[in-house]
């Protein structure tokens, strides 16, 4: 039976101090209403002000802060379709109208349904795969792979690959969305724990192969690869 994937989660946040890195299993749409959030997404600093957001894909480790306050409309959704945007909106008037509207209707307790908002908010920030993948030449993913599995004990980011195959972050991202369904950092967690697997079955103790492949420590490896496996066994 095929798992049903969870509704859209529309909330409006209030940010403040920093909460600490982490990461989701979901695409994470933020939409900055007022103030400014700091972010730091896979390594990298982001400023979002108000009127301006921006999309985290899934499995991205980041961490925010608003030194002065900011409140945001989010989005948290499942649905594979925000794999194939990229992380700035290309139609940002348009989202800051639907943004603005979708904040007053829940502020307002009016009856707002997540699964149509989240669908006018994927339409309004418009998706650019095709265009994103038919520019530059073709990534050589065979030796992009070798290359990856020579370099797993070391914190990968999606601008390493994407430097390696010779793109930018945004064309990067959007082909290995087209050619293999995942996100960079998906696709790199795919290379770790085949990775780990094949060094478990070879007899290496699971502490040594957590640090070969890039695991904090053996239960965090141990863990992944237990929810890989429910995973795979419900695909």
């Amino acid at each position: 039976m095929t798992p049903q994937r969870p509704s859209p989660l529309l909330t409006l946040r209030h940010y403040g101090p920093a909460h600490g890195r982490h990461a989701h299993d979901h695409a994470q749409l933020l939409w900055t209403l007022d103030g400014a959030l700091e972010l730091e997404v896979e390594g990298r600093g982001r400023r979002v002000a108000a009127g301006q957001g921006l999309l985290i894909p899934p499995g991205e480790r980041h961490d925010f802060e608003a030194p002065q306050g900011s409140h945001c409309l989010v989005l948290d959704s499942a649905d594979p379709a925000w794999l194939g945007c990229l992380l700035q909106p290309l139609h940002a008037q348009a989202v800051d109208h639907l943004a603005r509207f979708l904040a007053a209707s829940l502020s307002q307790g009016l009856a707002v349904s997540p699964e149509l908002g989240a669908q006018l908010l994927l339409q309004a920030w418009g998706r650019n795969v095709a265009q994103a993948a038919a520019q530059g030449r073709a990534i050589d993913w065979a030796a992009l792979r070798r290359w990856t599995q020579t370099r797993l004990a070391a914190p990968l980011s999606v601008a390493d690959l994407a430097a390696r195959a010779g793109l930018a972050e945004s064309q990067f991202r959007a082909r290995c969305v087209a050619a293999t369904g995942l996100t960079p950092m998906q696709w790199l967690r795919v290379q770790r724990l085949d990775r780990a697997r094949e060094l478990r079955a070879a007899g290496l103790a699971v502490g040594v192969v957590a640090q070969r492949v890039g695991y904090e420590s053996p239960s965090a490896l141990t863990a992944a690869l237990r929810r890989d496996s429910v995973l795979s066994g419900t695909r």
